[in-house]
């Protein structure tokens, strides 16, 4: 046993405590020492001494075979009683053996200390060869125990080394006032006082480490049972909380997808070429598939209000008590997902009273709908081929054409980007309880995003009969495409014929009937006959004369939408002015008729 110098500080200060460790044989000091250093050997097998130098240091012998009769290591063999000491003592005791593993206190005391490590992270000394820091340290600790009125007599610092981290650190012994023991109350309080790192000078932060303490009084080893109960019961309330956990991250999870498909409900919109992207819709409301199945009385047919290639119209009422007209894709054969979702971007963004106004949609569970404003007179298609109960006399029938030519030059001309409409038709102009006109149906439009050109290069698509044959040919849609579709509206209006009918174009008809007037009576043998004498009709001639400017083979030659309009108004003026004007209405059924349950052929070619 040498110390051969490392570690000075580690001796000199603290002292070394060797205590109760079975070592035996010859005690050799050396000669490589620091001053003052104390070494703690008591309890030991220790049965010889040798020295090679004269030294200074503290030396505790006291229970080994050594100190049995040899005067020269005599005055290690005792101890000396001394005022209390905070830090190991540099002084002895009186000759004092502990029993039952229990330590020698630094008041003489044999006892069972309360041990663990003080780690400390910021010290702010840097001398560890001064003293008075480790006796302010232990005086500190006493210090808080006392005034905190806990049973302490004494506390013991030793083995202080600096960490890999910087860390210096300490081992405590804390030992119990009054009993060699310290209960569970008293462990209990000792340990929240350390953990709660009261400031000490020059220490700055720390924190404890304990060790579990061996010998609380009157304690009863806990039996295997009351550990295998615990552990059961534990487990098993662990499992729950975590199912329970669980469950309600699913819950939560559930919601949050619901709360965003209902702020965004295209959030998993396929996002290929075909679909063209997210919708960017302005204002237009979401609907549930149960909110809709719901107003509708689960689609039941008796609201049923019209048909065609797409799916099925419904009528229903919304929580606002809102007639609404609900536009269902039939199963199997749902719209291109580019034409839906370019209906609900172009009715969102259109605000015109001659616009049918788009309400919601629905995109859910596979299903496709569409939900309007309520339009209860139907089609002018199937006003003009009586289906709907009522007749139009010529006023109204220039009122709708007028109507339907300020929702297109709105398209046209407002929008910002403009709009092409590109599926004209009778059956795509719907009449409300006043026989007010509305554009409708906006799955074939198209947006003119590139103000420059006067055209959009685009596939071919609309309906035989109003498509202009220049887009037909040249792929090159433009503003003057709805022109030319108008322009046989303006002839349906006219003839009540449809566009093909028997195999000949109404075009090619009504050109020939203006080439063989033989009568008195304006285009008599092609008029509809419901308008009576054409001398009755002011400015017919007028009218058909600008339809066949909106129907001519080259766009260039045909008027504006915006001229269009003024046209229509000043052929009103001038019908409104002759003498053999009618009344507005001319079919007593009309009123009748409003309710909305004639046939509602939303769009003959959905």
């Amino acid at each position: 046993m040498r110390n051969e110098g490392d570690g000075a500080i580690y001796w000199k200060y603290v002292g070394r405590v060797l205590s109760n460790n079975k070592l035996n044989g010859t005690l050799d000091i050396g000669n490589s020492y620091s001053n003052n250093l104390t070494v703690d050997l008591q309890n030991n097998s220790i049965s010889d001494f040798t020295q090679k130098a004269s030294y200074n240091m503290v030396l505790k012998l006291v229970g080994n075979p050594i100190c049995q009769g040899n005067g020269a290591t005599e005055r290690y063999c005792t101890i000396q009683k001394s005022n209390p000491s905070y830090i190991t003592p540099t002084n002895s005791c009186t000759a004092v053996v502990c029993r039952s593993d229990r330590i020698l206190s630094p008041n003489c005391k044999c006892a069972y200390p309360y041990t663990g490590t003080l780690h400390f992270f910021s010290f702010s000394f840097s001398n560890l060869e001064n003293s008075s820091y480790f006796r302010t340290l232990a005086e500190s600790l006493m210090s808080a125990f006392q005034s905190n009125q806990l049973l302490v007599d004494s506390v013991s610092l030793s083995d202080p080394t600096v960490d890999v981290y910087s860390y210096l650190q300490f081992r405590l012994q804390i030992f119990p006032s009054a009993l060699d023991h310290f209960n569970r109350t008293g462990i209990s309080t000792v340990g929240f006082l350390l953990t709660n790192s009261f400031p000490i000078p020059n220490y700055g932060s720390y924190s404890f480490k304990e060790e579990s303490y061996c010998c609380f009084a009157g304690a009863k080893k806990p039996s295997n049972t009351g550990i295998n109960v615990g552990a059961v019961v534990g487990s098993f309330v662990l499992v729950l909380f975590i199912l329970g956990a669980g469950f309600y991250a699913f819950h939560q999870k559930r919601e949050a997808k619901r709360a965003v498909q209902q702020s965004n409900p295209f959030a998993n919109w396929d996002r290929d070429e075909s679909s063209g992207g997210v919708p960017q819709l302005k204002g237009a409301r979401w609907f549930s598939f149960e909110e809709l199945r719901k107003c509708t009385n689960n689609f039941a047919e008796v609201n049923a209000v019209g048909s065609g290639g797409y799916g099925k119209v419904y009528r229903g009422t919304i929580a606002s008590d809102q007639l609404v007209a609900i536009k269902r894709a039939r199963q199997g054969s749902l719209p291109d997902a580019l034409q839906f979702k370019t209906e609900i971007e172009l009715l969102s963004r259109i605000h015109h009273k001659n616009v049918v106004s788009l309400v919601g949609f629905c995109y859910e569970q596979g299903e496709q709908m569409l939900v309007y404003e309520y339009i209860p007179n139907g089609t002018l298609k199937d006003a003009l081929s009586g289906k709907s109960g009522f007749q139009l006399n010529w006023m109204r029938r220039l009122r709708i054409a007028l109507d339907s030519a300020k929702g297109l030059a709105y398209m046209h001309e407002l929008a910002n980007p403009p709009i092409i409409h590109r599926d004209i038709k009778s059956t795509n102009i719907l009449l409300d309880d006043c026989l007010n006109a509305k554009v409708a149906d906006f799955g074939l439009s198209k947006l003119m995003e590139d103000t420059s050109k006067n055209y959009v290069s685009t596939q071919v698509k609309g309906t035989m009969g109003y498509m202009d044959p220049e887009y037909y040919t040249t792929q090159q849609l433009s503003e003057k495409s709805d022109v030319y579709s108008f322009g046989i509206v303006l002839l349906e209006l006219v003839t009540a014929r449809a566009p093909i009918e028997r195999g000949k174009y109404i075009v090619v008809v009504v050109k020939n009937a203006i080439a063989n007037l033989t009568d008195q009576y304006y285009i008599h043998d092609i008029l509809d006959p419901t308008l009576g004498p054409s001398a009755k009709l002011g400015g017919l001639k007028k009218f058909v004369e600008l339809a066949m400017r909106c129907v001519k083979d080259s766009s260039s030659e045909r008027p504006t939408m915006g001229e269009v309009v003024r046209e229509i108004e000043n052929i009103m003026q001038l019908a409104s002015s002759n003498k053999n004007f009618e009344t507005e209405f001319t079919s007593s059924s009309y009123e009748g008729s409003s309710d909305g349950s004639k046939a509602f052929d939303y769009s003959g070619g959905l």
